[in-house]
């Protein structure tokens, strides 16, 4: 015979147990390292794929773009630091904000003439597709020999 340390919560498993495993450390994590992930718009055309990142209180000279081994990285970092003096209070306030995004290339695209623009808070980027020469679209027989 041996002996078994036994544990209550196992044979009644609490309802507290179930909601904290469910809501666990992982999915807080999920969330606070999404907090300061700016949103982001793809979209296509003929011609290009232009990006969006909705990024208002940076400065353009905050982001650093790459293009590096088939990816885009989009990256920025913000510090913000304001000091009011008086002669009854002192107040300080600083901000800190970064992000760092990655998104994989087509191959389709031409990396030599990637733009980005920063305005009203919007960083824009065009990524120029590689221009394809039309197919023949005239019949053409071919004489066998």
């Amino acid at each position: 015979m041996s002996l078994i340390k036994w544990n209550p919560e196992l044979r009644f498993p609490s309802v507290f147990n179930w909601m904290d495993d469910f809501f666990s450390d992982k999915t807080d994590e999920f969330w606070s390292n999404n907090a300061n992930m700016p949103a982001v718009n793809v979209t296509e055309n003929k011609k290009a794929f232009k990006v969006d990142v909705a990024a208002p209180g940076y400065k353009k000279d905050d982001f650093k773009i790459e293009v590096k081994d088939g990816y885009l990285n989009i990256s920025a970092n913000m510090k913000e630091e304001k000091e009011d003096k008086d002669d009854e209070f002192t107040r300080r306030e600083w901000k800190y904000a970064s992000f760092n995004r990655y998104f994989t290339l087509p191959e389709n695209i031409n990396s030599d003439d990637i733009g980005a623009k920063y305005e009203d808070g919007v960083l824009k980027i065009t990524i120029p597709k590689v221009v394809k020469p039309e197919l023949e679209k005239s019949a053409k027989t071919v004489a066998v020999k």
